[in-house]
């Protein structure tokens, strides 16, 4: 019989530990992240009942040809707030962080938002400001404030030379804390398409320079621009006026990326119009939030939110988002545009 080797012990116990210490090297590089979902969503003309001559437009009130109802009014209140409670939940639960909204007649129509069912235990707060736009709608943000804190807001207007009593939305920028890292958020509402091109030209410079005015103030500014820019990322606007880069790789210091730019080069659009998808409804990234060095909140991915039930299911406008008019007549859906979004992410600590 032959006997075991007198160092045939040591061996095991050499292997085994080897084994542990390489499984403990393992365990303490594997990360941990928290994530965090920044949205935006056009809420297709929320108007309230309410009569009032200064912000009004009159099509949406009760004796206006869209027979604008208290009844109309709540159902799409909670169908906005059902969306917006849903947006994200593939990777975070309870609603965005952050999100920016446009086509709100006034604040007393985001205070009944956030009151909703669907969005009341988040408890969001509201940053509005009264834009000149004559058609009465304003841009907006809500924010839980569980995670972010509001340090600054400031509403800007966008004009025209030589237009003195040319209006739009003015384009607001909110900066905070959100887990204790310092943000700011550009939202938007440029000019219809109704309007030349140079209009949406003069509303992406002024993005430009608000972006480029907090990034004087800390060179490693991070800053979302979004809105309904009623153009698409390709678009001269877009591409060159804001000079928001569609490819990670092209994207130098102290520029901007658009994440939402191969997401429309794949055909995923936010709203469509005569068998055409378009997504105006993007956001849009500053160099930081792409950068590998550093801690602190980074760019993940991007989303169009385009659930099935957020789309018409029969009909002539069958397969397009399903909003709350079509063809003149009710149909008591949600927006003509889908929601937006984008996650960020960090390590934990």
């Amino acid at each position: 019989m032959k006997s075991a080797s007198p160092n045939s012990g040591h061996v095991k116990i050499i292997l085994a530990f080897a084994l542990f210490f390489a499984a403990f090297i393992v365990n303490a590089q594997e990360k941990t992240y928290k994530a965090s979902c920044i949205a935006f969503y056009n809420l297709e003309n929320l108007f309230d009942t309410i009569d009032d001559p200064n912000t009004d437009d009159a099509e949406f009130l009760p004796g206006g040809g869209n027979r604008w109802s208290r009844q109309r009014y709540e159902a799409k209140l909670a169908n906005m707030s059902k969306v917006i409670a849903g947006i994200g939940s593939d990777m975070v639960k309870g609603g965005p962080s952050i999100i920016g909204v446009s086509e709100i007649e006034n604040r007393g129509v985001l205070e009944d938002l956030v009151k909703t069912p669907a969005l009341k235990n988040t408890g969001y707060q509201i940053v509005h400001f009264d834009s000149p736009d004559k058609r009465g709608v304003d841009v907006g943000l809500l924010y839980n404030p569980a995670v972010f804190k509001v340090v600054n807001a400031t509403s800007n207007r966008v004009r025209i030379e030589g237009q003195p009593d040319w209006f739009t939305r003015d384009q607001l920028v909110v900066s905070g804390e959100l887990d204790g890292e310092l943000i700011s958020v550009i939202v938007n509402h440029w000019p219809s398409r109704g309007n030349g091109p140079e209009y949406r030209e003069a509303a992406a410079l002024m993005s430009r320079h608000l972006s480029d005015s907090v990034s004087r103030v800390n060179k490693n500014a991070k800053i979302l621009i979004m809105g309904d820019l009623n153009d698409d990322p390709t678009d001269k606007s877009v591409a060159k006026f804001l000079g928001a880069k569609g490819k990670k790789e092209d994207v130098g210091k102290g520029e901007l990326f658009n994440p939402m730019w191969q997401l429309h080069r794949d055909g995923i659009g936010s709203l469509a119009y005569r068998d055409s998808w378009n997504l105006f409804d993007q956001i849009i990234i500053s160099e930081p939030l792409l950068s590998e060095s550093g801690k602190g909140w980074k760019f993940y991915k991007a989303r169009v939110y385009n659930e099935k039930f957020l789309l018409q299911k029969d009909g002539p406008y069958a397969g397009y988002p399903f909003r709350t008019f079509a063809g003149g007549a009710y149909a008591g859906g949600y927006s003509d545009h889908f929601p937006t979004y984008v996650f960020l992410v960090k390590e934990k600590n």
